[in-house]
C-alpha cells in the first residue's frame, strides 16, 4: 500500500458521509485542525465518571488516526520527518487539552474553598494543569508517527505510542494518572474485571486499540470492518470475563470484625478551623454514635472505627482534651483508625518543623503505636515544588501549615489490633496502579485496604465520582478488599471484586456499617504487575513490525 493509501480511501466518493468526516480531519490544518483536536479530546471526556460512557472515547481515538494520518508538513519540505512529527505532536497537544480540560474542570473548586488566597490562581489549574499534561498524549502522537503505516496496524501503533506517554504521565514528575484512558474501561464494573490480569496500563492499550478501530471503515479500501469486528470481539470478551467474574458468589467476610465508617460531609471552609475544634470532635463522637439499624445500634457494635483524611483542623496528639473525650467514646472497645495531621518534634535538624499527612490509631487507652505517614503527596496541594523561588512570589500550598507536609519514608502497611495487615493509602495515593509483582511468600503481606480521603475541596463534582472510580479498580487489580472513609464521600466497603457491599453517596452526612471481606486469591496482576501490559505493547509492536509485502 502507497503513503496515500488512506488519503485516497478518504476521498472516494462511493463513501458514505462519515468518509467525508475522515477526509475532512486528515486534511485539516491551522486552527480548524486544533479545534476538531481539542473538540474529540473533550468528547472523550464523557467516558469518564459520573458519565461513564465508554463509547465516548471513540470519538478521540478515531479522530487521533486521521489527525496523525494527516500529520504532514504542508511546507516545501513535506517528505521530511520531522515537520511531520511537529504536527503529530501539536495534534496530540490540542486533543489533549481538551480532554483535560473537560475530565479536571472540578480542580478549579479547590481554588474557591479560600478565594481570596487563592482564587487569582484558578486559571492556572482549570487550563494551566491541563495545558501540561498535554504534554504527554502530543508525545505519544509523536511515538505513534514513528511507527505509522498506511494499512490498519497503524491503530496499533497509535496504541502503543499513547499508551507509553500515558505510563509515563504515572511516573514522571511524581507521576498523575487521574484519568488515564484505561479508565473509560476501568469505570464500568464488568469491564474493568480484565484489570485483575492486564493491570491499568493494560487496560489503556486495550482501551486506545478498541476505541481507535472504527476510524479504519472509513479509510481502508479491503477489509475495513475487519479492525472493528475485531474490536467489537474483544470489547464482547472482556465483557463476559467481567460478567463471569462479577457473577462469583459474595465474598465471605473476617470473622469478628464490624467495621464503621464516618462521613461527616464538613466543608473545607471557615467553619474547620481550631478555633471550632472542640465542636468538630463532639459531632464526629455523635455522628459516630448514631444507629444505623437494630443490628447496629451504636458504636459498641462495631470493633473498628474509620475517620476520614485530615479530620481535624489541629493537631490531635497534641489536644489532651480531643485525646480525652475519643478515649472515654472508645470505652466499648472500638478501636478508632483516623486521619490527622502529625508533627514530629524528633527532627529538628534543619531547624524546621517537619509535619505529616498521617492515619493514627486510637483506642480507650489513647493514641497507639500504629500509624502510617503518606508518602505520595500532591504537588501545591500539600507541599510546595520549587517553594523558596514560588515562596518569593506569595505562592503557597493549600494545605494549612507552614512548609506543607513531609513525604513519608516507611512502607504501605498499617497494623491495627484486631485486623490482619492493611496497605495502607491516603487520598490520592489511591489513583496510583501496582506497577510492580508482590512477593506474595513474604510474612505479612497486606490482606485490604484502607483510604481515607478528603474531597470536600472539590465540592459536588466530577472530581470524587472519578477518585472513588480509580480506588475501585485497585481491589479489582490486587483482589483486596476496600474500606474508604471519605468527608464529604464516596464512602464505601468494597470487595475484591469491586462490589460495593455498603456505602454512602457523596454530598450526605452518614455512617456505613460493614463486615470485611477476604481477600481473594492472588491475581495475575498483583503476581506480576505491570509486566503483562508490556507483553500486549510487545505484541502491537510486532504486528505493526510485521513486513508489508508478506501481508
Amino acid at each position: 500500500m502507497s503513503e496515500n493509501t488512506t488519503l485516497a480511501a478518504a476521498a472516494s466518493p462511493r463513501l458514505a458521509a462519515p468518509a467525508g468526516l475522515a477526509r475532512t480531519v486528515i486534511l485539516a490544518w491551522g486552527w480548524p485542525r486544533r479545534g476538531i483536536a481539542f473538540a474529540g479530546g473533550a468528547v472523550g471526556a464523557l467516558a469518564m465518571p459520573p458519565v461513564d460512557f465508554p463509547p465516548a472515547l471513540i470519538a478521540p481515538m478515531a479522530l487521533a488516526v486521521w489527525l496523525i494520518d494527516g500529520a504532514v508538513d504542508r511546507s516545501e519540505s513535506g517528505g521530511q520527518l520531522w515537520p511531520s512529527l511537529r504536527a503529530a505532536f501539536g495534534a496530540g497537544w490540542w486533543l489533549g487539552f481538551g480532554y483535560f480540560v473537560a475530565g479536571l474542570w472540578w480542580l478549579g473548586a479547590a481554588f474557591l474553598v479560600d478565594a481570596d488566597k487563592f482564587a487569582w490562581a484558578l486559571p492556572l489549574g482549570v487550563l494551566g494543569l491541563p495545558a501540561v499534561l498535554a504534554i504527554f498524549p502530543g508525545l505519544g502522537f509523536a511515538l505513534a508517527r514513528l511507527a505509522w503505516r498506511p494499512d490498519a496496524a497503524r491503530v496499533l501503533a497509535l496504541a502503543v505510542g499513547l499508551g507509553f506517554s500515558e505510563w509515563l504521565r504515572c511516573v514522571v514528575f511524581t507521576g498523575f494518572p487521574w484519568n488515564d484512558l484505561g479508565m473509560a474501561l476501568g469505570a464500568n464494573l464488568e469491564l474493568a474485571q480484565i484489570a485483575s490480569v492486564v493491570g491499568l496500563h493494560g487496560l489503556t492499550l486495550l482501551a486506545i486499540a478498541i476505541f481507535a478501530a472504527p476510524a479504519t471503515l472509513w479509510t481502508e479500501t479491503r477489509r475495513r470492518w475487519l479492525p472493528t469486528a475485531l474490536a467489537g470481539l474483544a470489547l464482547s470478551t472482556i465483557f463476559a470475563f467481567g460478567a463471569w467474574r462479577v457473577a462469583a458468589p459474595p465474598s465471605p467476610t473476617l470473622p469478628n470484625v464490624k467495621l464503621r465508617l464516618m462521613q461527616p460531609n464538613i466543608s473545607q471552609g471557615a467553619d474547620f478551623s481550631a478555633e471550632n475544634g472542640e465542636t468538630i470532635v463532639q459531632d464526629y463522637l455523635t455522628l459516630s454514635d448514631r444507629a444505623t439499624s437494630p443490628q447496629s445500634s451504636s458504636v459498641a457494635d462495631a470493633t473498628h472505627l474509620i475517620w476520614p483524611e485530615s479530620a481535624f483542623p489541629f493537631l490531635l496528639a497534641r489536644d489532651g482534651a480531643a485525646l480525652a473525650a475519643i478515649s472515654d467514646f472508645l470505652r466499648g472497645g472500638t478501636t478508632l483508625i483516623t486521619g490527622a495531621a502529625r508533627l514530629d518534634d524528633f527532627d529538628r535538624s534543619d531547624g524546621r518543623p517537619h509535619y505529616f499527612n498521617s492515619i493514627l490509631t486510637l483506642d480507650r487507652r489513647g493514641l497507639l503505636p500504629d500509624r502510617y505517614d503518606k508518602r505520595h503527596l500532591v504537588p501545591f496541594g500539600e507541599y510546595l515544588p520549587f517553594g523558596r523561588w514560588l515562596a518569593r512570589f506569595g505562592v503557597t500550598q493549600f494545605v494549612r501549615l507552614p512548609g506543607g507536609f513531609e513525604p513519608g519514608t516507611g512502607d504501605d502497611r498499617l497494623h491495627v489490633k484486631g485486623l490482619p495487615t492493611a496497605r495502607a493509602l491516603i487520598c490520592y495515593e489511591a489513583i496510583f496502579p501496582s506497577e510492580r509483582g508482590e512477593a506474595l511468600d513474604e510474612p505479612d503481606p497486606p490482606r485490604w485496604m484502607l483510604n481515607v480521603t478528603d474531597d470536600a475541596w472539590f465540592g459536588v463534582t466530577a472530581g470524587p465520582y472519578q477518585h472513588f472510580a480509580e480506588a475501585r479498580l485497585r481491589t479489582i487489580e490486587t483482589g483486596l478488599p476496600l474500606a474508604r472513609a471519605a468527608n464529604t464521600g464516596i464512602s464505601a466497603v468494597v470487595d475484591g471484586y469491586g462490589r460495593i457491599l455498603a456505602g454512602a453517596p457523596l454530598g450526605v452526612e452518614a455512617v456505613v456499617d460493614s463486615a470485611l471481606p477476604e481477600p481473594l486469591d492472588p491475581t495475575w496482576q498483583r503476581r506480576w504487575g505491570s509486566s503483562t501490559a508490556g507483553w500486549i505493547a510487545l505484541l502491537f509492536l510486532i504486528v505493526v513490525a510485521f513486513p508489508r509485502g508478506r501481508r
